[in-house]
């Protein structure tokens, strides 16, 4: 029997424990999904939003239940828990209200003797492998609108946040889903690769690293069915000169340091106008020095630690790397009694005197740090931005929304803001490109992905 351990990085203690499934396990639950699925791709709609709205309303009544839980697995603030519930309300409300026109059917004009339609048909059964860092919204993104579309679901969530998945699984039980329509799965990486090669698996989701996307990729070669990717990012912002910084401080920076700074769509890399640059730098300084690191579980504490030691490590090497080669940091770690190598705990950084040649400016980070550098043009500035293997969001602050649009456009990213940054919009596509991803989640294109077109050409006796 193989065990799966949790360890907090709130005190390096074992949180949850849970036992991997056997393949007898996965066997059941592949059975059940497969022949759940053919009842559930026959309701309607509006029967099937019916059951997802009750999972929602369910979910939504243990919010700070769920928000301990989360500051528990992952280290997440509690005074910023509860935000993430409503996230997810916010995008499984948002699919469910979406569902029944990108669902509909196409219908074509007239053609004497012809009746010709097109419509959107469920794959089957989808496999969705979910990541620890923003375990609830991320799942919700693939899992109620692959549910809308007829899908059965069976989830993997990570081994960092296993209790996000039995809270899905009991807001469903408690709405009344038909056994089998939604599981959930604790597995080995092994088990985990081998379900994807399963025949009866029709669509793969999958929210993680770069070499996750990999593995998914390879498992999945051959098989021919949909997979969505949504992978790393190293996003960048562009501070014109004309920005107002009253804003562009605040907003830059909660978006480059909320949750530790371990979000795919956070601020990684900041560009700033030259006219703007040393004000910029002397706000965003003064407002890092606000947080305080500590103890996730105190509601005083805006700033937790990343989810592992090894995790922080990781940061840690890349600013030492960039301030042995020039690298200018402005923050004091002594200033962080916790943040010691070898610890979850890691003091925020704020580094300028940066460039391209730094893993700080190219790696994603995944935590409390971010590079900013002067440009003198917005052609500079769109030029660095795009210079990155990654492609998730890119964000431009400037008062002239006409010119940021236009900058936009020439942005190598799956989404791009002005005046905002590091958010999802339901009704928007989530997508990335280059090592970002492949494929779109939310939206009505987000539906696209979760089923497959079946057109109807019949001709009148």
């Amino acid at each position: 029997m193989a065990i799966q351990q949790t360890i907090s990085p709130v005190d390096g203690s074992v949180y949850v424990e849970r036992e991997l499934a056997d393949a007898a396990r996965v066997e059941a639950v592949l059975e059940r999904a497969v022949v759940a699925q053919r009842a559930w791709r026959a309701t309607s709609i509006a029967e099937r939003a019916g059951f997802c709205s009750a999972m929602v309303d369910a979910f939504v009544a243990r919010r700070d239940e769920l928000a301990e839980e989360l500051t528990w697995q992952m280290g997440r603030p509690i005074s910023a828990g509860g935000g993430e519930i409503g996230g997810f309300e916010e995008r499984a409300r948002g699919m469910i209200a979406l569902a029944e026109e990108a669902l509909a059917p196409i219908t074509l004009p007239d053609k004497p003797g012809f009746t010709r339609y097109i419509t959107r048909e469920p794959l089957g059964v989808s496999f969705i492998v979910a990541p620890w860092n923003f375990p609830f919204m991320t799942a919700v993104n693939a899992i109620v609108p692959s549910l809308m579309a007829g899908n059965a679901v069976i989830l993997k969530h990570s081994a960092q946040t296993p209790l996000c998945a039995e809270r899905l699984q009991e807001a469903f039980a408690a709405a009344g889903l038909p056994e089998g329509v939604f599981q959930h799965l604790h597995l080995s990486h092994p088990a985990t690769e081998a379900l994807i090669r399963d025949p009866r698996i029709d669509h793969v989701s999958f929210t993680g690293s770069v070499g996750g996307g990999e593995m998914v990729e390879r498992n999945a070669a051959g098989r021919f069915i949909a997979t969505g990717l949504e992978l790393g990012g190293k996003d960048p912002a562009y501070v014109r000169a004309d920005a107002d910084l009253d804003a562009a401080v605040p907003g830059v920076m909660d978006g480059a340091f909320f949750n530790a700074g371990q979000s795919c769509c956070g601020i990684e890399r900041i560009y700033v106008h030259r006219e703007l640059h040393d004000a910029f730098v002397e706000r965003a300084v003064a407002w890092v020095q606000q947080l305080r690191l500590g103890n996730p579980s105190d509601p005083t504490t805006t700033l937790g630690p990343l989810v592992k030691p090894a995790a922080a490590d990781f940061v840690r090497a890349q600013v030492e790397e960039a301030v042995s080669t020039g690298a200018k940091a402005w923050i004091d770690p002594g200033d962080y009694p916790l943040s010691e190598p070898g610890s979850a705990y890691l003091a925020p950084q704020v580094l300028t005197d940066v460039d391209h040649s730094m893993r700080v400016m190219r790696e994603e980070s995944f935590g409390p740090v971010v590079g900013i550098m002067s440009v003198d043009s917005d052609d500079e500035a769109i030029e660095l931005m795009n210079d990155s293997d990654f492609g998730l969001t890119a964000a431009i602050f400037t008062r002239d929304i006409a010119v940021g649009e236009q900058l936009a456009r020439r942005l190598e990213a799956g989404t791009v803001f002005t005046n905002r940054c590091d958010y999802l919009d339901p009704e928007l596509a989530w997508t990335g490109v280059k090592q970002s991803g492949r494929g779109c989640s939310l939206s009505r294109l987000g539906y696209e992905t979760l089923t497959r077109p079946k057109s109807f050409h019949l001709k009148h006796a």
